[in-house]
């Protein structure tokens, strides 16, 4: 009884956490959503979701929620993945409708705020559960990062390797764990499966998103469907730029607490 008293005070623990690590993205949701139910105004959704996540990266750096290391880190993110966008909105492959006075060549700026929130998750999550990298190797990961970033530009044009990319990310972070603290305990958990499960949720939330009229892809332009489960793979890699990009910044341990003593350091697989 006592035990399973102890896995549900974790689990809450852990869900507060990862709620505490997801603010900016849930906040920039939130504010796609009321956009939807504003009334008629002389300034363009779009435009008005630029000014709302610029408001979100100032409010979050003065509370203290992000160290300006971490508003960095998300502008980066927020560059890299306008770079992104450009390329594949000139293919086609998703769209934004809407139009708007901060767009070029078919994307909104606002549009790097969806890449900077996942950008802010890792450096939360990184802090907030006080990150270790075990038997990390950063030049192969980042080296692979590159290279899947590239793959998701090359394959309009050459033999997509993402397959191939996939595979070698597995063995590259074969070994590699991240140890993270819930509570006062730590637990340990393959940096694979970590790039998996949160390649789930970003497409969990692409969907909200795409509901929301945030973009759509051609399948969604007479009317929301689904986004396509593939797109749970294609995040799930590209989740692998931005914890690259992160773990530079870091090192091998997150700014938080001190290590714990090792005999009370309880760490579970």
């Amino acid at each position: 009884m006592h035990a399973n008293l102890a896995r549900v005070q974790q689990l809450l623990i852990f869900t507060r956490l990862q709620t505490s690590s997801c603010a900016f993205a849930v906040a920039l949701l939130s504010g796609v959503a009321l956009s939807t139910v504003l009334p008629q105004l002389p300034v363009a959704r779009y435009d008005l979701l630029l000014v709302y996540g610029l408001l979100l990266t100032l409010v979050f750096r003065l509370r203290g929620w992000e160290s300006g290391r971490d508003v960095l880190v998300i502008a980066v993110c927020h560059a890299i993945g306008l770079a992104f966008e450009l390329v594949k909105v000139s293919l086609g492959s998703w769209s934004y409708p809407e139009p708007a006075v901060f767009k070029f060549a078919g994307v909104p700026l606002y549009g790097g705020f969806l890449y900077a929130a996942v950008g802010s998750y890792v450096c939360r999550a990184w802090q907030l559960m006080d990150l270790e990298l075990i038997r990390y190797r950063p030049r192969a990961t980042t080296a692979l990062a590159v290279a899947i970033y590239v793959n998701f530009f090359s394959h309009h044009w050459l033999p997509d390797l993402r397959w191939l990319l996939a595979a070698l990310l597995v063995a590259v972070t074969g070994g590699t764990s991240v140890r993270f603290s819930v509570g006062q305990a730590r637990y340990r958990m393959p940096l694979a499966l970590s790039f998996a499960l949160i390649g789930f949720f970003l497409w969990l939330a692409e969907n909200i998103a795409t509901y929301l009229g945030a973009w759509r892809y051609p399948h969604q332009l007479h009317g929301w469907q689904p986004v396509a489960l593939e797109k749970f793979g294609s995040w799930a890699l590209l989740i692998s730029v931005t914890f690259v990009i992160v773990a530079a910044t870091r090192g091998r341990r997150g700014p938080g607490r001190p290590r714990m003593d090792a005999s009370k350091d309880a760490v579970r697989r």
